[in-house]
């Protein structure tokens, strides 16, 4: 059996400060707060999940916010920079966008390809990359207006402890297509047109710590649970750990740890964001699982506040 991941799901940060994230990600990049819910391992801690207008898997980044918690250290094991593809002809917008809201950053270019690199607030790097590919995301916040609003994910980067087994592991496993390298970085394919490019540092650069500013794991999309439970048989047939069935409510999810260190998990497609609200009202209010909803009342009343704002 070979088995090939259309691309990535989600990305999963911990970051600072709830409305800190929100005026990053909304605010300044445009996203839309699909879904406000919690962890469901640590109900105390929201889970908030960012995308496109209809919260399409390639184009979701989620973070458990821990205001004052420990800052980590971006390293290996981990994904060290998470890229955006922005339209065409964007990227002057974008430029003066970041400049607008004092976000200091760099260009530069890998694979032939121009990169606006940056950090949000809290210390993850981003990257922005103009692509034809992806569809046009129609939701507008602000100044962001769809023809120049993030379509979704570009990729990622990845550091590994042992990148040759990591490359094996995406080529083999994972199959995604292996396009070549430049420089320290080796650049791998999956066939969707977002959330599609992953490039591999060569050179290992010291194991990071989790904790703020760092990803928690990459989510690669299964299409349903029938195709998630092959993956799991075939993962387990290529020598790795990997995890039961776990229910996310949005998506069903298995983890395991591949032998670069970095945490990866497969997430079904469906059922998506909008099972228990409507599309158009998708993140307006907090979602609780059913085994947490008996305690709303004490769950709210530990979590920090926030609105999504729109800044000048």
């Amino acid at each position: 059996m070979i088995k090939q991941t259309m691309g990535i799901h989600h990305i999963t940060a911990i970051v600072g400060h709830p409305q800190e994230n929100v005026d990053f990600y909304a605010g300044v990049l445009g996203l839309r707060l699909v879904k406000q819910t919690v962890n469901f391992d640590d109900p105390g801690t929201y889970h908030l999940y960012f995308g496109n207008e209809g919260g399409k898997p390639g184009t979701i980044i989620t973070f458990f916010p821990w205001a004052g918690a420990r800052q980590g250290r971006i390293g290996d094991g981990q994904v060290g920079v998470t890229s955006y593809a922005i339209p065409k002809g964007s990227f002057e917008f974008w430029k003066k966008r970041l400049e607008k809201f004092n976000v200091s950053y760099t260009e530069m270019e890998r694979f032939g390809e121009q990169y606006l690199e940056f950090d949000d607030p809290h210390g993850l790097h981003l990257e922005l990359v103009e692509r034809e590919g992806g569809e046009t995301n129609p939701w507008k916040f602000g100044d962001v207006t769809p023809e120049v609003a993030i379509k979704g994910f570009g990729g990622a980067t990845l550091l590994s402890t042992q990148p040759e087994k990591t490359a094996e592991l995406l080529e083999k496993v994972m199959g995604l297509e292996l396009i070549g390298s430049e420089g320290d970085f080796t650049r791998f394919r999956s066939s969707a047109d977002i959330g599609n490019v992953i490039d591999l540092k060569l050179t290992p650069i010291g194991r990071g710590t989790m904790g703020v500013g760092t990803v928690h794991h990459i989510a690669w999309r299964a299409i349903d649970d029938k195709d998630q439970l092959d993956w799991q048989k075939y993962v387990a047939a290529n020598g790795y750990g990997v995890t039961p069935v776990q229910d996310r409510n949005y998506f069903n999810a298995i983890y395991f740890r591949e032998h670069g260190e970095i945490l990866f998990e497969i997430a079904t497609d469906p059922p998506g964001f909008a099972h228990d609200e409507t599309q158009g009202t998708m993140g307006e209010k907090l979602m609780l699982p059913e085994q947490y909803e008996p305690h709303r009342g004490q769950i709210e009343k530990g979590l920090l506040p926030f609105k999504v704002r729109e800044l000048e």
